[in-house]
C-alpha cells in the first residue's frame, strides 16, 4: 500500500502539493479497484447478481419464443468476457485504464512540447513550476524599486504610476497566487477526478451489461478521457507560460539585484498570470466539451442496428409487391374458372330444355342432331384472346366519300 508523504512546512508548496495529489490520485485509483475487485466484496456479490440476472433475461427471451440471432449471442459473450475481465483483472484494467488516464497525458504533452521547446514538457514540469514560484517570491520581496524613483524620473522615462500607493507589493503577491492556483488547480483537479473514476471503475464496467444501464459507463469513459485531456491540455498550457515566466524572471532578478528599479514589472506579471489562470480554465471547459461529444452507441450497436433495419425495411417493401403480384393473378385465374363454370352450366341447362322441347328420341332426329351440333359446349377462350387483331385499318363512312368525290 502506497503512503503518500505529507506536506512539511519548511518544503517548497508548490512542488509539494502536486506530488502529494498525484500521490493520492494514483493511491486512490490503484487501492480503490484492488479493494472493489478482491473477492469476498460487496462488488463482488452485486457483479455475480448482475450476471445471473443478465444470463436469466436471456433465458426468458428464449423461453418466450424470442431466439436470439448470432450476432446477438456473440455480443452477450462478448460482453460478459469484458466484464469479467476488466472488473477483476488488474493488469488489463491498468494496461487499458490507469495507465493511459495517468500517464498518457504526460507522455502526449512531451511529444508536442519537445519540438516546440517548451520548458517542463519533456519531464520535470513540477520541479519548472517550483522554480518559478521561488523566483516570484524572491521578486515579491526584492521588490520594484520604483520608489526610489522621483516624479521627475517617472516622467522622463515614460513610466505611468502606481493606480494607488503600495499597488506593486500587491500585484506582484496577485501574480504569485494566480500562478499558483492556476498550477495547482488545474493539474491536481484533473488528477483527482481521474483517481475517483479509476477506483470506481468496476460498478461502471459492470452496467456495460445491460442496454438500460450503458449510458452510466459511457458517461463513466467520457469524463475520464475528458480529465485525461485536460491534463494534456493543463500540462502544455504550463509550459508555455514557464517559456515566457522563466526568462523574464530571471532578467528582473538580476536588474534588482544591482539595485536597478523595474518600474512596470508587477504589472506585466500579474496580468500574464492572470491570462493565463483563465486560459487554463478554458482549457478544462474545452476539454469537458469535446469529451462531451464522445458516443459509445455507434461503435457497440447502433452501426449493426441501423443495417439490420435497413434489410428489414427493404424486405417489407419488396414482400407486398411479390405478395400483391400473386395474389392478383391467382385472383384473376379464380373468376375465370367461374366464368366459364357458369357459362358451361347455363349451356347444359338450355340443352337440356330444347332437347326436351323436341320430344322422344325416334321423333325429329335430325332437328335433335342439329341443335345438339350448336349446343355443344365449347371450350372456353383464354382471357385477352376473345377478340382478334384487326389486320386492316378502320376507315370511316365520310372518308370513303371523300374519296370517291375526289
Amino acid at each position: 500500500m502506497m503512503v503518500c508523504p505529507s506536506l512539511a512546512p519548511a518544503t517548497d508548496f508548490l512542488g509539494s502539493v502536486l506530488q502529494y495529489v498525484d500521490c493520492q490520485a494514483r493511491t486512490i485509483g490503484a487501492q480503490g479497484y484492488q479493494a472493489l475487485a478482491s473477492p469476498g466484496s460487496t462488488f463482488s456479490l452485486i457483479l455475480t447478481g448482475l450476471l445471473t440476472l443478465f444470463v436469466a433475461l436471456f433465458g426468458y427471451r428464449m423461453l418466450f419464443g424470442q431466439t436470439p440471432a448470432m450476432r446477438d449471442g456473440v455480443l452477450a459473450l462478448v460482453k460478459i468476457g469484458l466484464v469479467l475481465a476488466l472488473a477483476t483483472g488488474w493488469p488489463a484494467y491498468r494496461t487499458l485504464f490507469y495507465d493511459i488516464a495517468l500517464d498518457g497525458p504526460t507522455e502526449l504533452a512531451s511529444d508536442i512540447g519537445r519540438p516546440a521547446g517548451l520548458p517542463g514538457t519533456s519531464g520535470g514540469l513540477v520541479d519548472r513550476l517550483q522554480l518559478t514560484d521561488r523566483a516570484l517570491v524572491q521578486l515579491a520581496i526584492a521588490g520594484t524599486g520604483e520608489t526610489a524613483m522621483s516624479t521627475e524620473q517617472r516622467v522622463a522615462a515614460g513610466i505611468a504610476p502606481q493606480p494607488f500607493g503600495g499597488f506593486d507589493p500587491l500585484a506582484l503577491g496577485s501574480a504569485r497566487v494566480f500562478f499558483l492556483t492556476g498550477a495547482i488547480g488545474a493539474l491536481g483537479s484533473v488528477k483527482l477526478i481521474a483517481g475517483l473514476l479509476l477506483a470506481l471503475g468496476p460498478f461502471f464496467l459492470a452496467f456495460l451489461l445491460f442496454d438500460g444501464t450503458r449510458g452510466l459507463f459511457e458517461g463513466w469513459l467520457r469524463v475520464l478521457g475528458g480529465a485525461a485531456l485536460a491534463a494534456l491540455g493543463a500540462a502544455v498550457a504550463l509550459g508555455v507560460e514557464l517559456a515566457l515566466l522563466e526568462p523574464r524572471l530571471a532578467d528582473l532578478l538580476a536588474r534588482r539585484a544591482v539595485e536597478q528599479p523595474i518600474p512596470g514589472a508587477a504589472v506585466e506579471l500579474l496580468v500574464v498570470t492572470l491570462v493565463f489562470a483563465i486560459a487554463l480554465l478554458v482549457i478544462l471547459v474545452a476539454s469537458a466539451r469535446v469529451a462531451f461529444g464522445f458516443r459509445l452507441a455507434p461503435l457497440w450497436q447502433l452501426a449493426p442496428a441501423r443495417l439490420a433495419g435497413v434489410l428489414r425495411a427493404e424486405e417489407t417493401r419488396v414482400r407486398p409487391t411479390v405478395r400483391e403480384a400473386g395474389a392478383i393473378a391467382a385472383d384473376s385465374r379464380r373468376a375465370a374458372a367461374v366464368a366459364d363454370a357458369v357459362a358451361a352450366t347455363q349451356r347444359r341447362e338450355a340443352g337440356q330444355a330444347a332437347f326436351a322441347a323436341a320430344g322422344p328420341p325416334s321423333a325429329r332426329p335430325a332437328a335433335r342432331h342439329a341443335l345438339a351440333r350448336e349446343l355443344t359446349v365449347l371450350p372456353p377462350v383464354p382471357i385477352g384472346q376473345s377478340f382478334r387483331r384487326r389486320t386492316r385499318s378502320r376507315v370511316s363512312a365520310s372518308a370513303g366519300r371523300r374519296d370517291r368525290g375526289a
